[in-house]
């Protein structure tokens, strides 16, 4: 089948067309990659931890580091994912959420019963956490290890 000569027209104007949209799209992503290095709330950081968590067991550190260390802590661990733009902002904002609601890398008091609580109606971790991070799934005998472990660690705090 051979092209006419309107339709091979066609396709010269839209080639072009085609690059110069792929181009800028291009651009738009890379620039995207380098907002977190100028925009300070989207920046994939680890500030100085200035206190140091004695945990009363290694299980309930394990715990916390997977189910909450991430987001109220100063030692998060990035994923991949992280530095890929727009998930990555995704990820910062949600750190720098959880840090500015709890921190346990530099908040001398925490309110313990507020973290039993939403443990316990497993507002924590969030779901779009667990669908990312399967393992941070908790189960009910897992909770419970979890508040057992927060009381022994920072205080009674409230039943809830």
């Amino acid at each position: 089948m051979t092209k006419t000569p309107a339709a091979s027209q066609n396709t010269r104007r839209i080639a072009p067309r085609f690059l110069l949209g792929a181009v800028i799209l291009a651009g738009l992503l890379v620039l995207m990659q380098l907002a977190r290095f100028v925009v300070p709330g989207l920046k994939l950081d680890n500030p100085p931890v200035k206190q140091t968590v004695t945990w009363d067991s290694t299980e309930t550190a394990r715990l916390w580091e997977t189910t909450c260390g991430d987001c109220h802590s100063n030692e998060t661990v990035y994923p991949w994912y992280s530095y890929v733009a727009p998930a990555g902002w995704l990820v910062a904002h949600d750190v720098h959420e959880g840090r500015d609601h709890l921190n346990v890398s530099k908040d001398s008091r925490v309110d313990v019963g507020e973290m039993i609580e939403v443990v316990r109606e497993g507002e924590m971790p969030p779901q779009v956490y667990t669908i990312m991070h399967p393992d941070a799934k908790l189960s009910d005998a897992e909770k419970q290890a979890l508040v057992d472990g927060l009381r022994a660690t920072f205080g009674t705090g409230s039943d809830g």
